[in-house]
């Protein structure tokens, strides 16, 4: 009875805790860094937003994700099969993005409500900003794989 409460539980998936729980560690490590950082000078509610939600900054909530994800496939279905294959080519894709492609869009939007606020500031034209979102530094990415990767391997053997 045991083994099948075990198995048919998500709760007691090592799997899905070991992702779960590495997105929420990286991301309150995240939120402690830009307390010490920054304390005092943001609203509680941009804490609580970073804490539950906000993407960028270190360490890396997504490949720390991705990295326990296949990990902990690895463990649970071995290293040989092929649906750790398929999660750690889905790993390499979201880890590619958040430092590659998300970093980069983040960067030209930061220019581009730079050029459009110097347009409105020195020509008088209207500018709407656009969103900048947060992409990844290589050692932030680092450290939320090795995050990732211990978080999978304790909760995959203990």
């Amino acid at each position: 009875m045991q083994e099948y409460i075990y198995s048919h539980n998500i709760f007691y998936n090592p799997i899905f805790l070991s992702a779960v729980f590495s997105w929420f560690f990286t991301q309150f490590v995240k939120t402690v860094i830009i307390i010490i950082l920054k304390p005092g000078q943001m609203p509680i509610r941009y804490y609580i937003s970073i804490l539950l939600w906000k993407t960028g900054g270190m360490p890396s909530s997504h490949s720390a994700l991705v990295t326990a994800l296949a990990t902990s496939i690895g463990f649970r279905e071995g290293f040989d099969s092929s649906l750790f294959i398929v999660s750690c080519g889905y790993s390499l894709l979201v880890i590619r993005d958040a430092v590659g492609v998300r970093r980069s869009a983040g960067i030209q939007a930061r220019t581009l409500n730079k050029l459009g606020l110097d347009l409105h500031e020195k020509l008088n034209i209207d500018y709407k900003s656009v969103k900048e979102i947060s992409g990844h530094s290589v050692s932030e990415v680092l450290i939320g794989i090795v995050i990732g990767f211990f978080i999978a391997v304790a909760f995959s053997i203990l």
